[in-house]
């Protein structure tokens, strides 16, 4: 959801006119923030909206075993349909604690922040790629709930993970994906146990059949048309095709 006037403090008792993700106007009421244990200079609210039908406030954010009574982060930005971020001023996104957008921010790429001088916006819409399995960059999802993957970086912030645990076994895990802010930039398979293949249907324009070999094992099937030129920023490893009949959601290792 979007509303004017990114808050740079506690909003607690705010009511907002914004706009949710498919277009239709929204009334967003803060109920309460709290700083973030990891980041105390990051806040998380409990938001509700306004429900015409039900003549009720409601949290919009939808709540998982992890996540009971799931928050929202305010972050600088807008995200259409298709998962493209844009600026545009005075304006800026809740995003759920459990969807792609704040778990990136979670994972370590605030878009706000910078990384050896780096900033670290594109890299943030990357993983937001990533999280999705959105290959196409067209905002179609390609994960399902408890697809857990590893992901990596050249900025330190991630690394791949080498050694067994209880919440990832490397031995049973593959190359997927490497990413931009634009979707995936080349895939080995996708993370949902289709045929690497079947992404040039998704969108023949972007993609072509043919070998590239990105180096410590990773090799794609799939990559960009020709020769276009997009920064690779992020790459995953993930386990093979999970059972069907379940939903999409995402989760790194260990989270």
């Amino acid at each position: 959801m979007e509303a004017p006037n990114l808050p740079s403090e506690n909003l607690a008792g705010a009511i907002f006119h914004g706009t949710a993700s498919d277009g239709s106007p929204v009334e967003v009421a803060v109920c309460d923030a709290e700083p973030s244990p990891q980041d105390p200079s990051m806040h998380w609210y409990r938001i509700e909206i306004w429900d015409k039908q039900k003549e009720s406030w409601e949290n919009p954010c939808i709540a998982t075993q992890r996540a009971p009574n799931p928050k929202a982060v305010a972050v600088q930005g807008l995200w259409n349909e298709q998962g493209s971020r844009h600026e545009e001023p005075g304006k800026f996104t809740f995003a759920c604690e459990n969807g792609a957008i704040a778990k990136c921010i979670h994972w370590g790429y605030k878009p706000w922040a910078t990384k050896d001088g780096q900033p670290l916006t594109e890299v943030h819409q990357a993983c937001t790629r990533m999280a999705r399995a959105d290959y196409c960059g067209d905002g179609r999802s390609h994960t399902r709930k408890d697809n857990v993957i590893d992901m990596y970086d050249t900025l330190g912030i991630q690394a791949r993970t080498t050694q067994t645990s209880a919440s990832w076994a490397p031995e049973k895990a593959s190359f997927e994906a490497a990413w931009t802010p634009e979707g995936a930039s080349c895939l080995a398979r996708t993370r949902d146990g289709q045929e690497a293949q079947t992404i040039l249907k998704e969108c023949p324009k972007r993609f072509e059949a043919g070998a590239k070999d990105l180096g410590e094992g990773d090799r794609c099937s799939v990559r960009l048309k020709g020769t276009r030129a997009e920064k690779t920023l992020l790459r995953n490893h993930a386990y093979g095709q999970t059972p069907r009949g379940t939903i999409t959601v995402n989760m790194k290792h260990g989270q």
